[in-house]
């Protein structure tokens, strides 16, 4: 794995609404469909192993629901045959884009994955839980690697014990969990009414280790020298913009002039959050050698209902660490200093503004 590609596309439109949705919780949700500027075949050359440096991790999320655009089989469907792994985020209820992406992927099948996102209430609210199986199944039986995860909240609670028999049921294992932050805050709080002891509690009865380690780094600051901005990156799937992580390291434009070559360089210990909040990817995936972590897929594969396919397996419990060079000392010291000195400039720049 040579780097990881966050593609965020800016779809803000989704076919169900949920209580805990970010995009909610921050206002963001305006029901816009995504308008690409670039074809798929553009968009996936732009990512190409030449460009990238190697097999790369291409991870693709909406604002809204993923596969609300009809562009996104096509565009899956090229980018996986540039010898890309892809991961799509979604929430598993939109039957005929899986189908056309299971019909066009099918020759790449293998390195297809799935994290189908299980938002119970809604579901049984809009009559689509077996649409939602059915498209799991689908896409199973069609050889694509599959992960069914929940965010835990409070609404959920009473509830839990028939989730949990339904998602086995259906898929052969318990779902992972993920850690539902409330972001009214900050610093983020669990998104919960009750205790945080009694929420853990009930997200410890899934046996997740994705909610383990999600809540093992829950505002926690990591101390470690970190290579985003260089083995991974955040890019808008739309216009092309591309930074180093959520909004830092160098900002480009990767499809304009697809004979430019990408820059990358490491944000080191310039993190301006205070805490990696995509700690499940990022931090799991190496971009902190020091810090020692489960893999990608250990965190998310359910060995005992074979939700991944022996590729997959493979290539997602490996790190970026195993094949990127790391920096030497002077390097880091390098990079460092060069990040503080920008981020001191905008704080100044900022301070003279506010009192203009």
């Amino acid at each position: 794995m040579k780097r990881f590609i966050e593609c965020l596309i800016p779809v803000t439109a989704c076919n169900i609404k949920c209580s805990y949705c970010y995009v909610i919780q921050e206002g963001r949700r305006s029901g816009e469909s995504a308008k690409f500027h670039y074809s798929p075949i553009h968009i996936a050359n732009a990512l190409s192993i030449e460009r990238l440096g190697g097999q790369s991790l291409i991870s693709i999320t909406g604002s809204g629901e993923t596969m609300i655009p009809k562009e996104l089989p096509d565009i899956v469907t090229q980018i996986l045959g540039q010898g890309h792994f892809v991961n799509i985020t979604t929430n598993g209820t939109l039957t005929k884009r899986f189908q056309k992406l299971i019909e066009l992927a099918k020759e790449d099948i293998e390195r297809l994955h799935i994290s189908f996102s299980f938002h119970y209430d809604e579901l049984v609210k809009k009559n689509l839980l077996n649409d939602f199986f059915n498209n799991v199944k689908l896409c199973r039986d069609a050889g694509a690697s599959i992960l069914v995860q929940i965010n835990l909240s409070d609404e959920y609670m009473p509830v839990w014990a028939k989730i949990k028999e339904l998602v086995k049921k259906n898929t052969g294992a318990l779902p992972q969990v993920a850690l539902t932050r409330d972001e009214s805050t900050y610093p983020f709080k669990i998104m919960t009414k009750g205790s945080n002891e009694e929420y853990i509690k009930v997200g410890n009865e899934m046996a997740s280790p994705l909610f383990d380690f999600t809540l093992s780094n829950f505002n926690k600051k990591q101390p470690g020298f970190c290579y985003a901005g260089d083995w991974s990156a955040k890019l808008n799937l739309v216009t092309g913009e591309m930074t180093g992580c959520y909004g830092l390291g160098i900002h480009q434009n990767i499809f304009n002039d697809l004979s430019k070559p990408i820059k990358f360089e490491a944000i080191g210990k310039n993190c301006k959050f205070g805490y990696c909040f995509n700690s499940s990817h990022f931090l799991s995936l190496g971009n902190i050698p020091s810090q020692e972590t489960p893999s990608y897929g250990k965190l998310r594969n359910r060995e005992e209902a074979h939700w991944y396919s022996e590729t997959m397996k493979k290539f997602l419990n490996e790190k970026l660490y195993d094949d990127n060079k790391q920096y030497s000392t002077i390097r880091q010291s390098y990079v460092n200093y060069k990040y503080s000195v920008i981020h001191f400039r905008r704080a100044v720049q900022n301070k003279i503004k506010s009192l203009l």
